[in-house]
């Protein structure tokens, strides 16, 4: 029975203990949130009574001086508060993250541009102007009105000081009264006993006070939870960044579906050329070069088998070329061994020594295979043309999820994907797979460029090598 007694007590001293440091945890949370609360509050409020004050000073002997006043000060406090609006709410959403785990993303619309007509007249998208500085305030407010994100956080910059009086409010006058009364709070009390009744009223006031403290200690949590819930509602009201993000995922996807389309169109294009301009021509040929042979064999043999020599060298070549038309459609090599070796054959056909290092876990799959095959294929290539590099390196790694590509030359740097379509061509096809290419080529060099492509993959075991070529 003592064990249990005592074993309850320190439970129940435990539980007092966590209590008063949630509570501690929670006041301190609070207090950060009417820290940052002051500045969207106090800076526009601020700044229009000032600005009011100024002009009606300034314009005492004006008839209509509280007029201009007022709306000076209506025109100084919104600029002030447009530029609080956005860093309230970010600094919110860092709150409740380091709090909670809460994510709030902020998504925003894009901001269409300006165009100018042949007038010189701006259009913003719903109106014209003839200055283009009016044009462009008039174009941010009216996004900044349409925008779903933006007018969160306009109703936020109203909502938070609001929030913050009522829940910190409660909060503070439990602290504050509970303290005065602990201190010098009279309660009337008659005399307890030996006790006289001033010692009575004394310590019925301590008790009081300490009473409303804990209580405001105890409920500073729940005001910091109800502080974060309204948050999550008013800035993301039914899930809005997340309908955002969405409408901006399914953007892209369109965009590289459609770029993706487009790529298997005119690779389709390019096969079919090169069948008609090359194999079918020369396969053509050599029919003719045969219905010749036929009527030469009995008149002119020795004509015949130079024509058959011609036919037999005409077949090889038509043979070559369509192996080369195969070989740029899927190498033989790529399907059957897998990029490493695919690499590693495309770097001896390389103008430039190449130096491959590979560490890849099994088989990728065949598409992300591909397209990091012609990838790295077509860096190859520009570093021959336009570089004046002198040696390559490429790293294939997979780490994470996600496979890694490096192409690395010493020539003079200086790749800009906007000189032609090569780089381009290769930000389409990585991002038919959510990949991406990122350029690192100062002038001078050396110029290293890294491709990215998510992929899962499902065999545990690793394959590490390099080779030179």
């Amino acid at each position: 029975m003592t064990t249990e007694i005592r074993t309850s007590g320190t439970s129940v001293r435990a539980q007092m203990r966590e209590a008063l440091r949630t509570g501690g945890q929670g006041l301190g949370r609070l207090a950060q949130a009417v820290l940052g609360a002051l500045p969207g509050f106090v800076l526009p409020v601020g700044a229009a009574i000032f600005s009011g004050v100024v002009t009606s000073r300034f314009l005492e002997y004006y008839y209509a001086a509280p007029l201009v006043a007022l709306a000076l000060a209506a025109v100084v406090g919104a600029a002030v508060a447009a530029l609080c609006v956005r860093r309230t709410a970010d600094r919110t959403r860092r709150f409740l993250q380091r709090w909670y785990g809460i994510r709030l993303p902020a998504v925003y619309d894009p901001l269409p541009k300006l165009e100018s007509d042949e007038r010189g007249h701006w259009w913003t998208g719903y109106s014209y102007h003839r200055s283009g500085t009016v044009a462009r305030y008039a174009q941010l407010v009216h996004w900044g009105l349409r925008d779903r994100t933006t007018r969160a956080e306009l109703l936020w910059l109203v909502v938070n000081p609001v929030l913050v009086v009522a829940l910190g409010g409660a909060v503070g006058l439990l602290l504050v009264l509970g303290t005065a009364f602990a201190l010098s709070g009279p309660v009337p009390a008659n005399a307890f006993g030996p006790v006289s009744p001033r010692l009575t009223s004394m310590a019925l006031s301590l008790l009081v006070g300490i009473g409303m403290v804990l209580a405001g200690i105890l409920l500073a949590p729940y005001a910091v939870r109800g502080y974060a819930e309204v948050a999550r509602r008013v800035l993301d009201q039914d899930g809005r960044a997340t309908h955002a993000q969405l409408t901006k995922r399914v953007a892209e996807l369109t965009e590289t579906r459609a770029d993706a389309v487009g790529s298997q169109a005119a690779e389709l294009r390019r096969i079919e050329r090169d069948l008609h301009d090359g194999a079918q021509a020369r396969l053509v040929a050599i029919g003719m070069t045969l219905g010749t042979i036929e009527h030469l064999m009995e008149t002119d043999q020795d004509a015949a088998r130079e024509l058959l020599s011609e036919a037999r060298q005409s077949s090889a070549r038509a043979l070559q070329e369509l192996r080369d038309l195969v070989r740029g459609i899927h190498p033989p090599v790529l399907a059957e061994r897998g990029l490493g070796d695919a690499v590693r054959a495309l770097a001896l056909d390389s103008a430039l020594p190449t130096e491959v290092f590979v560490s890849l876990p099994d088989r990728l799959p065949a598409p992300v295979e591909a397209a990091a095959y012609f990838s790295i294929s077509e860096l190859l290539a520009n570093a021959a043309k336009h570089s004046a590099a002198e040696r390559v390196w490429v790293d294939i790694l997979y780490r994470a999820g996600s496979l890694r590509i490096t192409v690395t030359d010493d020539g003079v740097g200086v790749a800009d994907p906007s000189r032609g379509t090569g780089l381009r061509g290769i930000e389409r096809r990585l991002g038919t797979f959510d990949g991406v290419l990122a350029i690192d080529s100062t002038s001078g060099g050396p110029t290293t460029i890294t491709l990215e492509l998510p992929c899962e993959l499902s065999s545990p075991r690793t394959s590490t090598s390099s080779a030179k070529a």
